[in-house]
């Protein structure tokens, strides 16, 4: 057996030991005046612990605490631990394009909200960020306190740099000179894409030096003006519309990388950081090998507790105590419970912490659930649902968050504005807002505000497509009793002009009939010989070619269009 912490053995034993000393070393007030003889004749024999015997009991009691303190343990055997992590860094573009508000709030802000919600996402990673425009700066290295970097990337503005326009070449390589030590270099850019439409020289850059590119682009194809301290940004006279660059795609997917194009959700950085995660190549930080422990620490405990209850009850040493039944009740159900389930929940609540905080929320939530069957606590409820959401289990998140109730107007908050999370992940749209609301009564907090905004843009662009989808329901009920009726008019019409055209028919079926008759006259007409001895048809050819001059011994080829001889004509 070892103590781990010794230190409250050597630092706290030997002053009990003076002190209590001194306590069963004093004498008694009245002996001073009476000696001991008289004293035994005054003194009422009640059977009972005296002072000294119940102060020799306390002072084992503290010995014992201090062992407890001081954390006895056997070896169990030794562990190799490692320490991984992907090293990240966050490129964001701060350009004055940056500015357009065709995504809300606007594209800058809407960035640094991604980088923010990446940094809790990614609690194990590290995580730099450098801000760029026409050159790059760097804004935190590499680093694993989210914290601070979280607080660095609120500060950034627009208005932190002086140069106009977007260079990417130059943020590759501020990238490269600050992962020098990195063999392979891993970029996440925030940004519009700038103007140009060729990025061959990034993707040569890229490549030379082992970056891969991850680009999250930020704003719309329909794009929006440029917003600046006199207006709009302008140029020759005309509103300057900036719009998102389609061909940065190219840096990201030529450079073994991913491209998504921003929403208003968290759905984007969230496929991101899986896409990130299943290219990067965790890097070995630390490897060490440590010694587990069985800790004994419950056992002097439980002796000091033993010892406490024979010292507050004054026992006499001869008289015959009767136990108090609700005692033996609690003996009883000591004796009968599982130590991992009593004495020992304290490990099991460090387990569930320790898998939460090494991304393992399915381990954590199971743990957090096993704690809860025996023991009712805000606490772990609000664990519970916190791991919960991480596992992406939302309904589940919102179900054990409405059972946590702090008394801390700041803790309960923090749960309405996780439960508003919760619900807006769910698809609750008007839940997650009403909750948000809820959380700024008991706090005022700017992510709570922005979330609230953009749920409520979410629910806006919902109810108008569901309007938009009702009124084009209605629109084509309408169209289709429209067509209906069409139909039936069109097919009254054309039994009306079908029984048109059958009389038409009939008509022309008679008229044609008439006209054979007539035409038939005709013919015999025509071919009755003339006083001459010409048929009326031979006749008619004769003068035909007279009046046109041609002499009638000779005939002109092409001058005279080929006639059709009649079955009935003679040739001649």
């Amino acid at each position: 057996m070892t103590f781990l912490h010794p230190e409250f053995i050597y630092y706290m034993l030997p002053p009990l030991i003076i002190l209590f000393a001194l306590l069963l070393s004093q004498k008694e007030k009245q002996a001073v005046f009476f000696s001991e003889e008289v004293m035994e004749k005054l003194r009422v024999n009640s059977k009972r612990l005296s002072l000294r015997a119940r102060n020799a009991l306390f002072f084992i009691i503290g010995i014992l605490l201090i062992l407890a303190l001081a954390q006895p343990v056997i070896p169990d055997g030794k562990v190799q631990v490692q320490v991984k992590s992907a090293d990240i860094m966050i490129g964001l573009d701060i350009s004055d394009s940056m500015l357009a508000t065709d995504v809300y709030p606007s594209r800058l802000e809407l960035a640094k909200h991604k980088i923010l919600s990446l940094l809790a996402l990614a609690p194990t990673e590290r995580i730099g960020v450098v801000a760029f425009a026409k050159a790059g700066y760097l804004v935190s290295p590499l680093s694993f306190d989210h914290d601070a970097v979280s607080f660095l990337v609120k500060q950034l503005s627009t208005n932190s740099i002086t140069e106009k326009g977007t260079d990417f070449v130059q943020l590759l390589s501020g990238v490269e000179e600050s992962m020098k030590d990195q063999k392979k270099r891993y970029l996440l850019i925030l940004s519009d894409g700038g103007d140009d439409s060729d990025f061959s020289e990034e993707i040569a850059y890229a490549k030379e030096h082992h970056i891969t590119v991850f680009v999250l682009g930020m704003g719309t194809s329909a794009g929006a003006p440029i917003k600046s301290d006199t207006g709009f940004v302008m140029q020759k006279g005309k509103i300057i519309i900036s719009k998102l660059n389609p061909s940065i795609s190219s840096l990201a997917t030529q450079t073994g990388g991913v491209y998504i194009e921003g929403v208003n959700s968290d759905r984007d950085i969230e496929k991101m950081l899986s896409e990130i995660e299943t290219k990067v190549q965790q890097k070995t930080l630390k490897s060490q090998e440590i010694t587990k422990f069985i800790p004994l620490f419950h056992i002097p405990i439980g002796f000091a507790l033993f010892l406490l209850l024979l010292a507050i009850s004054s026992m006499g040493k001869r008289e015959v105590v009767h136990v108090p039944s609700a005692f033996i009740i609690g003996l009883v159900l000591v004796a009968s419970t599982p130590s991992h389930a009593g004495l020992l929940d304290f490990q099991l609540l460090g387990d569930a912490k320790k898998a939460y905080e090494n991304a393992d929320f399915q381990e954590s939530t199971s743990l957090y659930k096993k704690y809860l069957k025996n023991h009712e606590s805000s606490e772990a409820n609000y664990n519970l649902a916190s791991s919960l959401y991480k596992n992406k289990k939302y309904s589940e998140a919102v179900d054990v968050y409405k059972k946590v109730n702090f008394t801390d107007k700041s803790k309960q908050a923090g749960v309405l504005y996780n439960l508003a999370n919760s619900y807006a992940k769910s698809g609750e749209l008007q839940q997650a807002v009403d909750t948000y609301k809820q959380s700024l009564v008991f706090k005022s907090d700017e992510d709570a505000k922005i979330n609230k905004e953009i749920v409520e843009k979410l629910l806006k662009e919902q109810q108008e497509k569901n309007k938009q989808n009702k009124d084009q329901n209605k629109t084509e009920q309408d169209q289709s009793n429209k067509d209906k009726n069409n139909q039936d008019k069109n097919q009254q019409n054309k039994d009306q002009k079908d029984q048109s055209k059958e009389n038409q028919d009939k008509n022309q079926q008679d008229k044609e009939k008439q006209n054979k008759q007539d035409q038939q006259n005709q013919e015999s007409s025509a071919n009755k010989p003339t006083q001459n001895g010409m048929s009326n048809k031979e006749e008619q050819k004769w003068l035909q070619r007279l009046n046109s001059g041609t002499p009638t011994h000779m005939y002109k080829l092409g001058s005279m269009k080929t006639q059709k001889d009649s079955k009935n004509e003679k040739p001649w």
